[in-house]
């Protein structure tokens, strides 16, 4: 779903009562740039002197990434001692998380990538074989020759890494790190996104399919792990520990991938409602208490995906969701054989800072209106005492605009049309502007319902003005409208979201 970035955001944190943190006795606490270094051996000659961290730096790099063998030697090279890489990991959890992180991946991805010499070198060796026209084995090994020192030497590092104890794991949080700082500005430049672009395609590798479980969260799985699945809902937060019970009870489902190296640990996660229907709302499946009764199965028709969120942040952009998806669909197939609706409920994050952008455009220029009809212009100022544009940006601003009947009820069609349009219209490089909409159309879901005051909670009247969008499954389709969506970039949308994509036209001039 990351292509989930958007719901990286961590709600409050639920405890049970007897589940206390505790700090051992005799640990002494350091704050700073070298908290937890105290009597970390070689990692905290990380923080020994004004110029210690820099020199430190480079001889643990030094030590720690192997070096790129000769072609010919390549598979004779003896592998690094399990200890220096062992050591790169301690040395690199001492260090507190920001900048000083930052500034070690920085090194790492500017000193020891690709050998550009080399790759210039054997650049033109393989146009000299193309040249002569030589015969195609040597052609080949020049390419070889040239795709080996293609490879920057810390993948050589990350490879190793990835054979420890742990060391997915530690990949796992780097990456969620090298994300970070590229985000903050800690780290910039070419090299450490080439770096973060090579890690995710490791990642990507590591965590195939293959290597992950599907598993169902239940009041009786860990505690632990319930904890976990509260912790990482971005979506709609958990309240407490009744309404995470409510969320795994009767008529709901919740599942989340786990690889076979870290068991147990929650990657991504997804939230499913059994129901008769297709859902308009989200209160009625997070708030309202469905009464504590054995499955009817005769009342479910239908599954509702309402939340999926990833919980690692070095997962970002590594293809989960999808798979997430389609195991949940053939597990749900099983379990419930007379299901045949399968849609999400899902937010429409950014909906309303586009459209407050739209509405300042308006108001740079004085009567310009190019969002609502006569007719409702006039009807918004006679609600508001002002000019349409303007105060309804400022009300968007506040979430002031919910407080009246009036106001909620004019603007009902004419946020409609515009919500259709900015998932049906705005396009980014030709796809979907909006992130939910891109992942749920390239996975080959139909635009299928736009759902007024869906989400009346503040985040949903902040990030959408209370809307929320269905995206309809239909699995006998979804390889063909996946095809078209990615090829010719056309959306598959129902007649409602046609007709209100039709209704903006009309009587919108963007």
């Amino acid at each position: 779903m990351s292509r989930l970035g958007p719901f990286l955001v961590a709600p409050r944190l639920l405890r049970r009562p007897w589940v206390l943190p505790r700090r051992p006795s005799g640990v002494s606490i350091v704050t700073g740039p070298c908290a937890g270094l105290a009597g970390s051996g070689a990692a905290a000659s990380l923080c020994s002197g004004p110029a210690a961290p820099s020199l430190a730096m480079e001889e643990l790099l030094s030590r720690s990434v192997p070096p790129l063998p000769p072609y010919e030697t390549r598979e004779k090279a003896p592998p690094p001692a399990e200890l220096r890489s062992a050591e790169f990991m301690r040395s690199y959890r001492a260090l507190e998380a920001g900048p000083p992180r930052a500034e070690l991946l920085a090194r790492l991805a500017r000193d020891f990538g690709v050998d550009h010499g080399r790759v210039a070198e054997f650049s033109a060796k393989v146009l000299q074989a193309r040249e002569q026209q030589r015969e195609p084995g040597a052609l080949l090994q020049a390419e070889d020759r040239l795709r080996y020192y293609l490879s920057p030497r810390y993948r050589g590092l990350f490879q190793h890494l990835g054979r420890l104890e742990g060391g997915l794991r530690f990949l796992m949080e780097l990456r969620g790190d090298l994300v970070e700082a590229l985000a903050a500005r800690h780290a910039e430049g070419p090299h450490v996104r080439e770096m973060n672009g090579m890690l995710k395609s490791m990642l990507s590798e590591w965590f195939s399919t293959g290597f992950l479980n599907l598993e169902r969260v239940t009041w009786q799985s860990p505690c632990e792990v319930l904890q976990k699945i509260s912790d990482s809902e971005a979506v709609h937060p958990v309240r407490n520990w009744i309404d995470m019970k409510r969320r795994v009870g009767s008529y709901r489902r919740c599942y989340f991938f786990a690889h076979c190296a870290i068991p147990g640990e929650p990657l991504i996660v997804l939230h499913v409602a059994l129901t008769n229907e297709i859902s308009s709302s989200i209160q009625a499946i997070v708030k309202e208490v469905p009464p504590l009764e054995t499955e009817d199965m005769n009342k479910i028709t239908t599954a509702i995906f309402y939340s999926i969120s990833l919980t690692q942040q070095g997962l970002q952009g590594v293809e989960l969701g999808t798979h997430l998806i389609k195991r949940v669909v053939k597990e749900l197939q099983g379990e419930f054989p007379q299901i045949k609706v399968f849609s999400s409920l899902s937010p429409i994050p950014g909906f309303t800072k586009w459209l407050i952008g739209l509405l300042s455009s308006q108001t740079k220029e004085q009567g310009r209106n190019e969002l609502f009809t006569d007719a409702e212009c006039k009807e918004i100022s006679e609600i508001t005492g002002d000019p349409a544009a303007e105060k309804l940006k400022r009300l968007l601003t506040n979430n002031e605009w919910v407080r009246s009947e009036k106001l909620v009820k004019a603007l009902h069609s004419p946020f409609m049309r515009l919500c259709a349009w900015y998932l049906y219209g705005e396009k980014h490089r030709g796809y979907a502007l909006n992130p939910v909409a891109n992942f749920h159309l390239q996975n080959g879901a139909v635009l299928w319902r736009i759902n007024w005051m869906a989400d009346t909670s503040p985040r949903g009247i902040t990030a959408s003005c209370g809307m929320m969008v269905n995206y309809r499954y239909f699995l006998e389709d979804t390889a063909s409208i996946s095809a078209g969506y990615l090829g010719t970039k056309h959306i598959k949308a129902s007649e409602q979201v046609l007709s209100l994509v039709s209704q903006f036209q009309q009587n919108s001039k963007l």
